[in-house]
């Protein structure tokens, strides 16, 4: 069956496709509104050095070199970056944090790339946040910068790094407003319109089907009487006695 046939079939059993048309509408338009809003709020964050680099001279009386932070940037950061990634995404600070499984609240960290991976290192922390409330969504980045940076605080120290020489965390974007993102709507949508898509088509068809095979019963002489074998019999008997 080519193109233009299955469309015909399908005009000529509007009664069954029109009607399979309209539920699918219906159907997707309730999976629409029956899935909650997800609102997003992200931040970024950079590792820098500070001004004096990142050694502390033992003698006081030594000049000491200062250095621009936004030009010191060295693998160390990146390392760091990486650590503080891992720390943040673990469940036990998610549970910290108050984000539940399976809760209404969530968020993501990674350093610059969305998928670990790639094994990108840059000093950058990206936090996303996501919520069926948008201050939820806000709130939840500003709790994991300011863990990120109690985090970073408590690894130095209990490295006893000097503390002249630590690390620090500066917001190059602040947690944003939360706005509103309906990605997670549109596969579910999707999904449920393309089932009742093929339903309708398989109605359809299925309608042809057996309005075609009524029309064949229907038809005179659709059923023919099997043939006489005996009287078949009789007669080729009485033709060789003939």
């Amino acid at each position: 069956m080519d193109f233009w046939a299955a469309v015909a079939v399908l005009l000529r059993r509007w009664y069954v496709t029109f009607p399979a048309f309209l539920l699918t509408v219906t159907g997707a338009y309730f999976v629409y509104i029956g899935i909650p809003p997800q609102y997003e709020s992200s931040a970024a964050l950079v590792l820098t050095v500070p001004t004096t680099g990142s050694t502390q001279s033992t003698r006081p009386g030594k000049p000491e070199t200062l250095f621009n932070p936004l030009l010191n940037f060295d693998g160390g950061l990146n390392m760091t970056a990486s650590i503080l990634v891992r720390v943040l995404a673990t469940a036990r600070t998610a549970e910290d944090l108050g984000v539940r499984p399976g809760g209404d609240t969530g968020y993501t960290v990674n350093n610059g790339h969305p998928n670990p991976e790639l094994l990108v290192n840059t000093p950058f922390l990206m936090i996303e946040g996501v919520s069926t409330d948008p201050a939820d969504a806000q709130e939840i980045v500003r709790k994991v910068a300011e863990r990120a940076k109690a985090e970073l605080a408590m690894r130095q120290r209990l490295l006893n790094a000097p503390p002249a020489t630590y690390i620090t965390i500066s917001e190059v974007v602040p947690p944003t407003t939360a706005v509103i993102q309906n990605r997670g709507k549109l596969r579910p949508v999707a999904a449920a319109s393309l089932l009742g898509l093929c339903a309708g088509l398989m109605a359809g068809f299925a309608a042809e089907s057996v309005s075609a095979g009524l029309r064949r019963r229907r038809a005179p002489g659709a059923e023919e009487r099997p043939p006489d074998r005996a009287a078949g019999s009789v007669r080729h008997r009485g033709g060789e006695s003939a």
